[in-house]
């Protein structure tokens, strides 16, 4: 499987500008092919060369290697963008945002990251050093740092291209890894349920809580200091509204990883596959009043659940994706359904059995028991049965639809 290692480049000041030069000289180069390639309606990468290849070498002084990788990124980025607009995530056909996205070239910025292959960039990695092509000719012994792990990673897997990447000042290097993954167990003792939520971040069905207090503190201080330094608008408060600008997300991510390391590790000790929920289109499907809109939207569960997948494809643990219709309002005992169950956040009560849980518990142990189910049947199933018509719901007593989403073997590639 593929894995990022991302390691920090130490450039002196010479060194620093003229990865610069090089990085505004690529993305130059790249968004006038970008141009050419839409005027030209041309966007494969042999035929777009044919028509760009020498002025690129001739105008922005690149070499042979570098030309090719300008024109490469331009070609990803023209399938990039027709792969999203038949996803339907730059909106619907015919829509003005459809439009503006489909009726104009590809451009890049002045920073935006540009690939390496080994005949561009050399490692040296027990010296912690890199010799790396610039329009400045090759420069040498350029020094990074990176941990122990990272370390031995890049020694064992690399494998395939680099990107040279600026951001906020800083110069980083991400190397493709070819790492080795362990065999699936294609037959898990039993699931381990993961309920995502807001207020707590997951619920594990064996009762393990990992509340996001901490971080929804963290998101509330930075979302009035953004407000109120926007508000200010001086040239200070917008110097530091930049530097503060991807402090939340770095932390955020902190998190996830630490998770769903945690949760992948539990599993593969012990010998159970994780079942979690297919929360695809959710931001879609649910109404909020305003004030809960911004918490709403920084919610980062697709960014945990990828974690997820990835470091439990990584161990070989199976993961099984299922819908969450009603796991908050099913009984985990007796399967009993109503929205009264959900006595409030935190608490669900049945009202048929009486049972008594944590409501976040109660909803990972029905994701576990869906699970189950799914794996019996080959993971082919599709949506749980609605709920029947004694079942009391809310607002105007109109019967609610499921959209139901097919549970699937989760081995996605990253």
């Amino acid at each position: 499987m593929k894995l990022v290692v991302q390691v920090r480049l130490l450039p002196t000041p010479v060194q620093a500008a003229a990865l610069e030069a090089t990085l505004r000289a690529c993305n130059e180069a790249a968004t006038w092919a970008g141009r050419v390639a839409f005027e030209k309606d041309v966007k494969r990468n042999f035929a777009l060369r044919e028509h760009t290849y020498s002025e690129i070498k001739a105008r922005w002084n690149l070499g042979a290697q570098a030309a090719q990788q300008v024109i490469k990124k331009t070609c990803d980025a023209y399938a990039a963008l027709k792969a999203n607009l038949k996803a339907g995530n730059l909106g619907r056909p015919g829509s003005q945002r459809h439009r503006k996205a489909a009726g104009k070239p590809v451009a890049f910025r002045p920073d935006s990251a540009q690939p390496y292959d080994d005949r561009m960039l050399s490692w040296q990695i027990p010296e912690r050093r890199v010799s790396i092509w610039t329009v400045s000719g090759r420069v040498k012994d350029v020094a990074f740092t990176a941990s122990p792990e990272q370390l031995a990673t890049l020694a064992l897997h690399r494998k395939g291209e680099s990107d040279l990447v600026c951001r906020d000042g800083m110069w980083f290097l991400l190397a493709t890894c070819e790492v080795p993954q362990a065999p699936p167990n294609t037959d898990p003792a039993d699931f381990l349920g993961i309920d995502l939520g807001i207020v707590n971040i997951a619920t594990t069905s064996d009762g393990e809580i990992m509340a996001g207090r901490k971080m929804n503190r963290i998101r509330a201080r930075e979302r009035a200091l953004r407000t109120k330094l926007q508000k200010k608008g001086t040239p200070s408060a917008r110097r530091r509204l930049k530097k503060r600008r991807r402090k939340e997300a770095r932390r955020v991510r902190d998190i996830n990883h630490k998770i769903a390391k945690h949760v992948v590790a539990e599993a593969e000790r012990t010998g159970r596959g994780i079942a979690l929920e297919d929360l695809t289109g959710i931001r879609e499907r649910v109404r909020l009043r305003k004030p809960q809109r911004a918490t709403h939207s920084s919610w980062s569960f697709a960014q945990l659940g990828h974690f997820i997948a990835y470091k439990a494809r990584k161990a070989g643990v199976p993961v099984v994706y299922v819908d969450p219709a009603y796991t908050s309002r099913t009984c985990a005992e007796c399967g009993h359904i109503d929205k009264a169950n959900r006595v409030s956040q935190a608490r669900f009560a049945c009202r048929n059995c009486g049972f008594v849980d944590h409501a976040d518990r109660n909803g990972s142990r029905n994701i576990r028991a869906r699970a189950r189910e799914l794996w019996r049947r080959g993971a082919s199933s599709t949506a749980p049965a609605p709920p029947p018509e004694h079942v009391r719901r809310g607002g105007t007593g109109r019967k609610r639809s499921i959209t139901a989403s097919d549970a699937r073997w989760a081995s996605p590639s990253l």
